[in-house]
């Protein structure tokens, strides 16, 4: 059972099948665009998150939360799916993290 969020959510992500209506004499004409969606957010859908098992509990700020609730009615995808990527994409591209981690376990094997 869906809910009327995820249906209107689904309708929006549709592509439109728009029927051209004849311009009224007066009024200009509005040119509509359609909006290319960001090649983040075909990455972020194509992410894969079948195979994680682990949870993390994290904590974010009231602003910070909203956003990512509404970016979630916006565009379907999942919030757990947007942090996942987020945090993975984080770690490869900035290698120093990997780097001090490394370090780190090789002064406790000492």
């Amino acid at each position: 059972m869906k809910s009327l969020a995820d249906q209107i959510r689904e309708q929006l992500l549709k592509p439109a099948t728009a029927v051209i209506a004849k311009p009224q004499p007066g009024k200009p004409e509005k040119k509509a665009s359609p909006k290319e969606l960001p090649p983040i957010l075909f990455a972020l859908t194509a992410y894969d998150t079948s195979n994680n098992k682990n949870m993390v509990h994290a904590r974010f700020d009231e602003k910070t939360v909203r956003t990512m609730k509404q970016f979630k009615m916006a565009t379907g995808i999942e919030v757990t799916r947007l942090v996942s990527f987020a945090v993975k994409n984080l770690f490869d591209t900035y290698p120093e993290f990997k780097t001090t981690i490394k370090q780190f376990i090789q002064n406790n094997e000492l």
